[in-house]
């Protein structure tokens, strides 16, 4: 992995992220980084979500070959307190759009950046309104292969973003990297934003 002109390591494989973090014209690398993602017990939605991703940086930072700040995030769907993760199949995925459907939800992501010496982090709380919608078109939206992979069954980006009637906070946080936030942290580490050289 080449880190010569890089000056952030982005520890996720999401192309999501990498989009938003292109968006903003930083110069970084990727390095999928694999972390035991279990809910501990005790944690709740926003504890969850703020240890994977100081996780994520951390183990970033100490699997790359240079000493460049290392950025990782995590979101997660959360209503009435459960926590919905990426669907295991169909069925997962259609229980969890059903029981969304009509109703308000709260999507966390957390950013982290740890350059070896200090981490910081920072969350984003959006809150999002799915309109009704119908077992029919659950089953549409899952054999576009969209749902797979997401938290919550659903992509806002995507085909996804039909459900979505009203939103109320971070809508990049929802996407997977909330773009406010992260600048903060940019700053923070002194990592350069609007570089021409990132195309």
């Amino acid at each position: 992995m080449s880190l010569t002109t890089a000056q952030l390591l982005l520890a996720s494989a999401s192309p999501r992220r990498s989009d938003l973090l292109k968006q903003m014209e930083v110069s970084f690398e990727v390095l999928a980084v694999d972390i035991d993602e279990s809910r501990r017990g005790d944690e709740s939605p926003l504890e969850y979500v703020s240890r994977l991703a100081l996780g994520k940086a951390q183990a970033g930072f100490q699997r790359q070959d240079g000493q460049l700040p290392s950025l990782g995030a995590d979101t997660v769907v959360v209503f009435a307190g459960q926590i919905f993760g990426k669907p295991r199949d169909q069925a997962h995925a259609e229980e969890m759009l059903m029981t969304l459907s009509g109703k308000v939800h709260s999507v966390f992501t957390a950013v982290a950046i740890d350059n070896g010496l200090d981490t910081a982090l920072a969350v984003s709380e959006t809150l999002v309104e799915f309109r009704t919608i119908s077992q029919s078109e659950c089953l549409i939206y899952w054999q576009t292969g969209e749902p797979k992979g997401k938290a919550g069954a659903y992509a806002i980006q995507g085909r996804g973003g039909v459900f979505v009637e009203k939103l109320e906070g971070s809508y990049s946080g929802v996407v997977g990297l909330p773009l406010a936030e992260t600048e903060q942290l940019l700053n923070k580490f002194s990592v350069p934003l609007w570089n021409s050289s990132q195309k």
